[in-house]
This record gives structure tokens, C-alpha cells and sequence, in this order.
């Protein structure tokens, strides 16, 4: 299997394995588990645990936290978090969550919005003027904030510049601003969805010049310290280091690269509003109360309604809003993005009718349990219970 750099997540498997193909480096499994067959609350939750505890792989850690309302009812860690140490995994365990850092750039732009700094139609180019460097950018190829936080700006998924995912965190503004001239479009703005993750460094660093203030001290004061995200960084400090996960790449052979995991943790060149954050479960979870419209209320009903709307069409039932992901399936309208990064992976999803929740995070990028198969399974399965 080629190596993930980059992933969405399987939210569902027609769209990824024949629509959004060329985004991810995933296979598309066909994993199915009794969860259904389960007629409480406590037996689908003890299923999964077995699941994990049967599948997960050897010196591997995986952990996870289910919401029911804004209610945590369920966090549990299993596994090796540090293969070196033979540290094990506990619910203050820390990991990278990837393109689940897209949501949070997206609820950042709802906060401007809502704060009138900026309108979802503005042209990106009021605030970032080095947008018209852009290949192929004119009158006609302007770029709006709701354009980039939907997919829906033309833009490629990648810039052309050879090391623009390369580099120390501290210098991803020089990146973007080094890859825009490189990065060319592939359709109008506006014409249809193209995921693009040098979009999303576009949107986070045009954020940053509308507020004035640097894009993660933004997201630090505007979303992690008011959610009370004690366990969530841009830069894990180092006396939270013995609580970050080794991340685990498979190779070819059975061999495993702990070295680029590492490597990572200094920077990703421009991928921070896209991909940067590192997190745990149980923060996450405080993020979706938030996006579920629990105290505290930090944007409108009608901002996340908003966010949640399905504003461009991605197959038959599948869509995306805001930063999120929206899926029709059995009946229930699920709200989701995953992510996964060299050595990690993650999954982070919620069903509108129920508002039960589920997040999933690994310190591995293949294998069983397949943690993007999982939620829709327990979110399908958590709405035929009756108690």
C-alpha cells in the first residue's frame, strides 16, 4: 500500500474508494462487526471493546471517547503509546489528528464572520493580496472564504512547490506564501468539490490577516482555552511530551518507520491550519459538544447550522459544508471528518438526529481496528436502541 500522507477519511465507501480515490492513500476494507445485532446501550459499547481488544496490533495504541448528547459516557485507551518505552496508552494519551484540524479553521472563520472582521463571500484577495499570484488566477478565478472552506475553490489538491510540507512550524506563513505562485487551479471557483489542502492554508493564513493576529494564537484563545482544550496543541510542550503517542508507519515487509513520525513533530511546512493540531479524545469531545450547540455557546444556531449544511454535493448522499463532511446513511444525517498523517490517524463524527458521537484516535496508520468504518457502524447502531 503507498504510503498515507494525507487523508480524509472513510466516511463512506463509494465516495472514497471510487470518488475521492486520488485524495487518500487508504484502502477501502469491507470490515463489518454485530453492533446492530446489540439491543443496549452497554452491549454496543462492550463490543466494541472487544473488537479493539482482539484487533488492535502489537505495540500499537488506539484510544477513544463516545458522546451522547454532552454527555461523555464512554473514554478508554488501549494499547503501547511508545514502542521505546513500552509506555502504555491511558485517556490523556496525545495525537495527531490531521485534516480534523480543518473543522476548527473553518468554526474560526465562523467566529469572523460572526464578529463582522469578514463575510463568507469576500474575495480572499481584500486580505491576502498575494492570492493573484496564483497560476491562472483573474477577474474571473477570484476566490471567496466560503469557496476555500468548502472545497470548492478550483484550487489543486497540493502546491507544486517540492518541499511546501517540509519545514519548522514557525515559518508555515513563508510556506504558503512560497506556494502560491506554484499552485494552479483545476476548475472555476465555485464549479464543483476539489478537496485542497493547500486551500485550507490559504483560508487559515487570510484568517489571520482579517483578525490581525496570529492564526494558532487564534485558535488557541478563540476555541481551545474557552472549550477548556487543556490537552491541545500546535507544539506538544515538553512536559506533556511523555503523554504524546509514537506515531507508526507500516512498510513494505512488515517493516515499521518510526523516523518520519518523528520528524514530523517539527513541522509540517505549510500544513497547519490544515492539519496541524495534536489533541486527545476527550478534548475532541469538547469540541463536539460545541459544534452540537452545547454551552459554551461560541457561535449561533444559525452559524452552525450553517457550518453543517450541506453546500456542495460530493455522489448521491454525500456532501460538504463548512469543514465537515455530510453523510446520509441509514436514516441519519452524519457529521464527520477524519485525518491521518504519517504515523497517526483519526476519526471524529456525530449523528444530528441523536447526537451521539464518536472519536477515534491511533497511533498507526493501517490496519484493524479500522477506525473509519467504526463510527458509522456504532452511530447506526446507537439509533435503533430504545432505553
Amino acid at each position: 500500500m503507498l504510503k498515507i500522507q494525507e487523508s480524509l477519511f472513510k466516511m463512506m465507501k463509494n465516495v472514497l474508494c471510487h470518488i475521492i480515490l486520488p485524495i487518500l492513500f487508504l484502502s477501502c476494507s469491507s470490515s463489518h462487526h454485530d453492533f446492530e445485532e446489540k439491543n443496549t446501550e452497554k452491549e454496543i459499547i462492550q463490543e466494541l471493546e472487544k473488537v479493539i481488544s482482539e484487533s488492535l496490533p502489537k505495540d500499537r495504541s488506539i484510544s477513544g471517547a463516545i458522546l451522547k448528547g454532552d454527555q461523555l459516557i464512554w473514554s478508554k485507551a488501549y494499547g503501547v503509546s511508545n514502542v521505546s518505552t513500552h509506555a502504555m496508552a491511558d485517556t490523556a494519551t496525545i495525537y495527531r489528528i490531521g485534516s480534523i484540524s480543518k473543522p476548527f479553521t473553518a468554526f474560526l472563520m465562523m467566529l469572523l464572520v460572526q464578529d463582522s472582521i469578514i463575510h463568507l463571500n469576500d474575495p480572499v484577495e481584500l486580505y491576502l493580496p498575494e492570492v493573484k499570484k496564483l497560476k491562472g488566477y483573474s477577474d474571473h478565478t477570484k476566490i471567496t472564504f466560503q469557496q476555500l472552506a468548502t472545497h470548492t475553490s478550483g484550487l489543486t489538491r497540493e502546491p507544486g512547490l517540492p518541499d511546501a510540507a517540509s519545514g519548522p512550524i514557525q515559518q508555515w506563513e513563508s510556506k504558503i506564501l512560497q506556494s502560491i505562485p506554484t499552485t494552479s487551479f483545476e476548475s472555476n471557483p465555485g464549479e464543483k468539490f476539489s478537496y485542497s489542502n493547500i486551500g485550507y492554508g490559504i483560508l487559515g493564513l487570510a484568517l489571520s490577516r482579517a483578525a490581525q493576529k496570529p492564526f494558532i494564537e487564534l485558535i488557541q484563545k478563540r476555541l481551545f482555552e474557552p472549550l477548556h482544550m487543556n490537552s491541545s496543541y500546535f507544539v506538544v510542550p515538553n512536559k506533556k511530551l511523555s503523554d504524546l503517542s509514537v506515531g507508526m508507519q507500516e512498510l513494505s515487509g512488515g517493516r515499521t518507520d518510526t523516523e518520519t513520525p518523528l520528524s514530523e513533530h517539527a513541522g509540517r511546512g505549510y500544513k497547519v491550519p490544515n492539519g496541524g493540531i495534536y489533541s486527545t479524545p476527550n478534548d475532541l469531545a469538547k469540541f463536539m459538544r460545541c459544534i452540537q450547540g452545547a454551552a459554551p455557546n461560541l457561535l449561533t444556531t444559525e452559524n452552525l447550522r450553517m457550518m453543517q449544511n450541506k453546500m456542495i454535493g460530493i455522489g448521491e448522499q454525500n456532501f460538504y459544508g463548512a469543514g465537515f463532511f455530510i453523510n446520509q446513511e441509514k436514516g441519519l444525517t452524519i457529521i464527520n471528518h477524519g485525518g491521518a498523517v504519517a504515523g497517526y490517524t483519526a476519526n471524529f463524527a456525530f449523528a444530528k438526529e441523536n447526537n451521539y458521537g464518536i472519536i477515534l484516535m491511533r497511533n498507526y496508520a493501517e490496519g484493524e481496528p479500522d477506525i473509519y468504518e467504526l463510527p458509522f457502524e456504532l452511530l447506526g447502531a446507537f439509533n435503533k436502541i430504545k432505553e
